[in-house]
């Protein structure tokens, strides 16, 4: 297990601290990205457990989809090649009091070198119905709202 994993637990209320009294909301973006088979990309960060898709933060006077084609290239070597699908916004209250998340079908993209700056420990690709077992449950969520038709959440 990694350091930064190890310190998950008492470096995130810090950070979440940090961030409260520096924003007044967070905002993230994340890409569900498919391959010409059907895959999902999933990223495994060195800092929290499971697997997510790739994404992060949308920093101040940056757009939704420069994050997002930041976040993909750094984390999985995804390079948008057009317009991602805005699949939907959630809150994640749950995670983080004002906090939310952007949610992005990536369907068209080219590979390209990532840079994950010691973020990202192991990215796969996957058929949606085939997950490792510590896939993370609002990724979980996420994929029967896009692939089976249940019912988009507000919450993340």
């Amino acid at each position: 297990m990694s350091w930064k994993l190890r310190l998950e637990p008492v470096l995130r209320p810090l950070m979440q601290s940090h961030w409260r009294r520096s924003r007044g909301m967070t905002l993230g973006v994340q890409g569900l990205a498919l391959n010409a088979v059907g895959e999902i990309a999933l990223v495994r960060h060195t800092y929290r457990p499971g697997w997510h898709f790739p994404g992060g933060g949308v920093e101040r006077g940056e757009t939704l989809r420069a994050a997002l084609e930041k976040e993909m290239r750094e984390e999985a070597g995804i390079a948008l090649a057009a317009a991602p699908e805005l699949f939907g916004v959630y809150a994640n209250e749950a995670t983080f009091r004002g906090d939310h998340v952007a949610l992005f079908i990536v369907r068209d993209w080219t590979p390209c070198a990532p840079d994950p700056r010691d973020e990202i420990a192991e990215v796969i690709w996957t058929a949606p119905g085939a997950l490792p077992a510590q896939t993370s449950a609002a990724t979980r969520r996420r994929l029967a709202e896009v692939f089976d038709g249940t019912p988009v959440s507000e919450a993340w």
